[in-house]
């Protein structure tokens, strides 16, 4: 595998506690920083056409360790046999999952005296064949990894299949493998398409029917050819758990959509759920937009130690259908602007599943029409909430509003029983959403009726934390809302004096009938953040709290440069051999949001790509005030010196930095803000 940083002829994949590769290289065309309108690509008829072989009719689903163990004690037969004992105990099995596949390091370091591989005695003490026995007594299928070349990825270089495909499929079809995930690298050079091909003409061979998922990383655009080759590819390089990883490599799969089909799926990697670098929000996002992309759904966390929240996500058979229509569509991005995304996808049935997903670090309303979404004209829609699992009518407008990094994913249909359904309505909410302690703040909220029937005997409560203050200053009830119409109530909300500064929930909520007397609600969760503005005069951002950060690897640094994954491992802020003593270190793709209180006037910084990035890094650099861009770079490159920013952000409440990548995916995209300065 590739380096996550660095660009180089020589590929090799290390651990997380090192460095992995982030990002393929993808043609420029085909990426998006800021935003994605509707996807300029190749017909899909340019595409191979798909093996005829019946495999993976539907998206494959499972399990792969390697997000969670790597090559620790931990990826055992113990594991593997724990983790498809669990597929069935907590329903997993039941939801689609199928495959349990072993990532690298199962083998010994050299073949034996014949050329064969040889499983780990230690870590498989009963040999692969015994693993997939019992996989498969569980009415389960076993998945098993190497290279196209002459070492696997791992530092350790453990035998590769260049040169070994006959032999290799042999013995894996021989084990009982149902799946073989094929790696790139020390691949010497060889033609992508020619290895690839070689191992499926000798898993074919084998007369064993086996997915063969191609991990070349999208280096060799495999969407334009693979298709006759295996049965998914890989559209992009390493998933890491965070969100700049992740919507990173969203961005770059969601154009490739004219080339997915039943047998043939755009693979933009494997889920990171559950592994603890994201909120349980974040990875709702995660798995409600790899659904809607009809990707494979691999679960990379170790399932022995999940939460329940982790089971539920992963668990959720709604948003699972969606994944696995047999239609075989992949969602295509309706409307992109301001991180306010629409994807769309059509299903067998004739609905469509819309994602409104929040790319933003800030609530956010989303909103489009089902004849958008594709959909015929009607005179009223059944609109199915697939987190909630309610059930609603809809006039044709499908909005929310959808929390930062959230995602609200709807089933949409023409159905002639839209009646059956109460009315759906939209919880708004104007004004601030911060909140100085013992200082109340006003806030809006608003209930609209979105449905083709009125909503009646409406009535909204707000209710915050225990000693907070919450008092209506207007009515909370309405006897009726037409479609169209809204209740809108103001309200007085404080933190008591003393509150600790921090983010804290209050549910919204609004109760009503439909016109045949069904009860109905709908509630969302506020999120107020109790926070001090920044002193008076020019201080340096490092030393400010920040409310929220992303970053595509690794944690923002204060004060050193972007370095590796863990905190503080960053080096001196260096751009164009000039040393800054202050600044933040990032990585595209990247936000860091302040707290300004309309109290600020400027921002400053000299900004750059990190001369610990030998080359190759491409990144721009944004301001945003309240949802407004105030300042860009353009595209910076890693041979620049650092440029001079300046934004006003006069009045603004929350200011925001944005480094994107360049337009060519977030390797060796390390981005300094060096001096960065805010005047208040």
């Amino acid at each position: 595998m590739r380096h996550p940083h660095t660009r180089t002829t020589r590929t090799t994949r290390t651990t997380r506690t090192t460095r992995r590769r982030v990002v393929g290289a993808l043609a420029a065309t085909l990426l998006c920083t800021a935003g994605l309108a509707a996807p300029a690509v190749a017909d899909a008829r340019t595409a191979s056409p798909a093996l005829a072989d019946g495999l993976a009719p539907t998206p494959p689903m499972g399990f792969n360790n390697w997000n969670s163990t790597h090559c620790g004690a931990d990826f055992n037969e113990a594991m593997v046999k724990g983790i498809a004992d669990l597929f069935v105990a907590k329903g997993l099995k039941d939801a689609g999952y199928r495959y349990v596949n072993l990532d690298d390091c199962w083998a010994l370091p050299e073949r034996d005296a014949d050329g064969k591989l040889v499983p780990d005695p230690a870590r498989f003490p009963g040999g692969i064949k015994a693993v997939a026995d019992y996989v498969h007594a569980k009415g389960l299928k076993l998945g098993i990894y190497t290279s196209a070349g002459t070492k696997t990825c791992n530092d350790a270089g453990f035998p590769g299949a260049l040169g070994h495909e006959y032999s290799d499929a042999r013995q894996f079809a021989g084990w009982g493998v149902d799946y073989l995930k094929y790696d790139n690298c020390n691949n010497q050079g060889v033609d992508a398409k020619q290895r690839y091909t070689t191992m499926r003409d000798a898993l074919e061979a084998t007369g064993r029917p086996i997915v063969l998922s191609i991990c070349e990383w999208g280096e060799n655009k495999p969407w334009e050819w693979a298709a006759g080759v295996g049965q998914l590819w890989r559209t992009t390089g390493d998933i890491s758990d965070s969100w700049g990883s992740m919507v990173s490599i969203l961005k770059q799969n969601l154009p490739l959509a004219p080339y997915a089909g039943p047998g043939h799926w755009n693979d933009p990697d494997m889920l990171e759920v559950g592994n603890g670098g994201m909120t349980e929000t974040e990875y709702r996002s995660h798995f409600s937009m790899w659904s809607v992309m009809a990707a494979p759904l691999l679960i990379g966390t170790d399932l022995r130690k999940a939460s329940q929240a982790t089971f539920d996500i992963l668990d959720n058979k709604e948003v699972i259908a969606v994944d696995q229509d047999p239609l075989g569509k992949q969602g295509t991005v309706v409307s992109s602007e301001g991180g306010r995304w629409v994807v769309a996808k059509e299903m067998a049935d004739g609905s469509r599943a819309i994602a409104l997903f929040n790319e933003s670090g800030s609530p956010q309303r989303i909103a489009t029409s089902a004849t958008a979404a594709g959909l015929p004209d009607a005179p009223a829609y059944t609109l199915r909430d697939l987190w909630q699992h309610r059930s609603y009518n809809t006039a044709g407008t499908v909005s929310a509003i959808v929390p930062a990094h959230g995602t609200v994913l709807v089933r949409v249909a023409a159905d002639r029983r839209w009646a059956a359904h109460p009315p759906a309505v939209e919880l708004g909410l104007d004004g601030s959403r911060f909140s100085e302690p013992g200082k109340a703040s006003a806030l809006t909220t608003s209930v609209t009726d979105l449905g083709r029937t009125t909503a009646e005997k409406v009535s909204v409560s707000l209710t915050g934390p225990a000693g907070w203050t919450v008092r209506a200053a207007s009515p909370t009830k309405a006897p009726a809302l037409p479609t169209g119409r809204a209740l809108h109530t103001s309200w007085q909300v404080a933190a008591p004096a003393g509150t600790p500064k921090g983010s804290y929930d209050l549910e919204l909520k609004a109760s009503y009938r439909s016109p045949t007397g069904m009860r109905a609600e709908s509630a969302t969760t506020v999120t107020m953040t109790v926070a001090d503005p920044p002193p008076a005069g020019s201080s340096y951002l490092s030393d400010l709290p920040w409310l929220s950060t992303s970053n595509g690897w690794g944690p923002v640094e204060r004060d050193t440069s972007n370095g590796e994954t863990a905190a503080g491992d960053g080096h001196p802020i260096t751009i164009g051999g000039v040393v800054y003593a202050k600044g933040l270190g990032t990585h595209a793709q990247s936000e860091v949001d302040y707290y300004t209180g309309k109290a600020c006037e400027k921002v400053t910084a000299d900004v750059g790509v990190d001369d610990e990035e030998a080359a190759n890094g491409t990144v721009s650099f944004e301001v945003w005030a309240d949802g407004t861009k105030v300042a860009s770079t353009g595209v910076l490159t890693t041979d620049m010196p650092a440029q001079p920013l300046t934004a006003d952000v006069t009045g603004a409440e929350v200011i925001r930095l944005v480094v994107t990548d360049g337009g060519d995916g977030i390797t060796s995209d390390h981005g300094d803000w060096a001096d960065a300065r805010i005047t208040c």
